[in-house]
């Protein structure tokens, strides 16, 4: 492999706004986690080494989970996964002019963000 891709930090959960939150509600008063709000309106739980945003979507009638890659180089991670056939789907939520990532797909349509760990 000619691209460096590691696991990140993150972990999505987008929720739709009917079970929003319920769901909120879960992971601070059930199970107890730490939240943080750092970037709100999202809400985001301490899970170990890792952060659980809880995003509200609306538009969605099921949650989904979307995780995330990192890349030192995101242009050659990026030439490496389209020569692989790898599906992406950048339309899905925009990340701003002049970020250095993208959303993919894996083959169970599970989204990840592959970014450079300094992109935000």
């Amino acid at each position: 492999m000619d691209a460096e891709i590691t696991g990140g930090i993150n972990i999505a959960m987008k929720v739709p706004s009917h079970q929003y939150e319920a769901t909120i509600a879960f992971y601070r008063d059930i199970v107890g986690l730490k939240p943080f709000t750092a970037k709100a309106p999202a809400i985001g739980f301490e899970l170990g080494p890792n952060r659980l945003w809880i995003d509200e979507a609306p538009m969605m009638s099921q949650a989904e989970v979307w995780l995330e890659l990192f890349t030192p180089d995101f242009a050659g991670a990026a030439d490496h996964l389209d020569k692989a056939g790898v599906v992406r789907c950048d339309a899905i939520e925009p990340l701003g002019e002049g970020f250095r990532g993208g959303w993919i797909t894996n083959p169970a349509n599970i989204v990840h963000m592959v970014r450079e760990p300094d992109a935000w």
